[in-house]
């Protein structure tokens, strides 16, 4: 069986609110964009890449393909959905917007197990990264059926699909995984995140 092509997709929708509004992504980190950072890890990997986003205009520089929220209040598994349809491959490896340490090999790891499950994610201190995660076409239906009922939990579909597991060793490899996962979200993160650039750039 020939691998499955997957297509790299950046959450871009969320709304910042824990860093006054400012987006998140667009924040500077060693000189770059948080997202910039993002893109060109995944890019790294994959030639195929799209980003899920309500508000285009703001990531036109990036020159990347983009997709609304096709579930606008349907949170992180709306844009896990929206970017899996939209995607040209038959998975997309969808990642955070704000995800400024992700490792290459981490990503590639993922994605080349991608045929081995209609899920492919990491699974670090007990808690599965859902925002780092290689998802099938096949996810779609049970998806879609949970947004429907309003049923947002990103892993709730996961009894429906075939899920594989990476464990924290496993990626600990290449990066800990509290750097790789690691989410901008405050500005406590930001400041640990200036740090750690330091450290790894």
């Amino acid at each position: 069986m020939s691998a499955p092509r997957v297509t790299g997709v950046i959450q871009a929708g969320g709304r910042s609110t824990r860093m006054g509004g400012e987006p998140k992504a667009m924040l500077e980190l060693g000189g770059k964009r948080i997202i910039e950072r993002v893109v060109d890890a995944v890019g790294a990997v994959l030639d195929d890449l799209l980003v899920v986003t309500n508000t285009p205009e703001r990531y036109a520089f990036l020159g990347l393909p983009m997709v609304a929220d096709a579930f606008p209040d349907g949170g992180a598994l709306g844009g896990i959905y929206s970017g899996v349809r939209a995607a040209g491959g038959e998975a997309a490896f969808t990642v955070a917007c704000d995800m400024p340490f992700l490792h290459p090999a981490i990503v590639r790891m993922l994605v080349e197990r991608a045929g081995e499950g209609d899920v492919v994610i990491p699974r670090t201190g007990g808690q599965l990264e859902t925002m780092h995660a290689v998802y099938g076409r096949r996810c779609l239906g049970p998806m879609e059926a949970r947004l429907r009922a309003g049923q947002l939990k990103i892993a709730g579909f996961f009894s429906d699909v075939r899920v594989v597991e990476l464990d924290a060793a496993t990626v600990a490899r290449y990066r800990a995984p509290e750097v790789a996962f690691m989410n901008v979200n405050t500005p406590e993160d930001l400041a640990r995140a200036r740090v750690l650039v330091a450290e790894l750039d």
